[in-house]
């Protein structure tokens, strides 16, 4: 049975930036809002059943509160016209009100969250989607692998993280310009505390400075984003 406290491998995927960019953007599939060849999400998770066909991706953008990881995401999103989950939109509400008031979740209360938008992103996928762009802080290593048993019985879909990496410092005083979020500047430090940045051992995780402008970030996460499909597509084909 899975630990959460125990790191796995899943199907050996590198996301190193190797690879030229595709001459054409990844775009959603149309017409199909049923399961893919009859899968259904929780047959992708439990393993009774595989998607066949069609490469699918699951781009996971990570890091503390104020990294940007959803600016970040819905450029993605916009960019290969793929579905967007918002992670924050998935809290239990006891989860928001602990936060709220400035109290550090714990693991206890991040299992069934993020279990949630495991499953939210294969049922995207399911849908016939090429892939689907999801936001989760996955603060520590446990809760990347949560995530990363999406692709665990189905070769053909490519989990990536896209690591949004800036001091505290920086991320605090952006924190302290946002209003109306629940995610308040005292959680930051909680927040890196907790941290756990990801290691070369993960080569599923592309980190992207984000101490730079905004566009700066957003163009350079999408560049890694083709050129790590792209050499996905070739090595599918050789």
């Amino acid at each position: 049975m899975l630990s959460y406290n125990t790191p796995i491998s899943v199907n050996g995927q590198n996301a190193g930036p190797a690879g030229g960019m595709s001459a054409r953007l990844p775009v959603k599939s149309l017409g199909n809002n049923g399961p893919v060849n009859g899968v259904s999400s929780n047959d992708a998770v439990s393993g009774t059943g595989r998607h066949v066909g069609k490469e699918q991706h699951i781009w996971l953008v990570t890091g503390p509160a104020g990294c940007g990881k959803s600016t970040v995401a819905k450029h993605l999103a916009d960019a290969l016209q793929w579905p967007y989950i918002e992670g924050d939109e998935y809290h239990p509400p006891a989860n928001i009100a602990k936060m709220s008031a400035g109290i550090p979740l714990t693991d206890a209360d991040r299992w069934d969250w993020l279990t949630q938008l495991r499953e939210a992103s294969i049922k995207a996928l399911d849908q016939g989607n090429d892939g689907v762009v999801l936001t989760c802080s996955a603060l520590k290593r446990k809760y990347r692998d949560v995530i990363r048993v999406a692709p665990y019985f189905t070769p053909n879909l490519h989990l990536h993280f896209i690591y949004l990496d800036a001091s505290e410092e920086i991320l605090l005083q952006r924190v302290l310009a946002r209003q109306n979020h629940y995610m308040g500047a005292n959680m930051v430090h909680s927040q890196f505390e907790a941290l756990e940045r990801p290691t070369p051992a993960e080569t599923d995780v592309i980190p992207i400075d984000v101490s730079r402008p905004a566009e700066m970030v957003m163009a350079d996460a999408l560049n890694q984003v083709l050129r790590t499909i792209d050499a996905i597509q070739k090595d599918q084909s050789q």
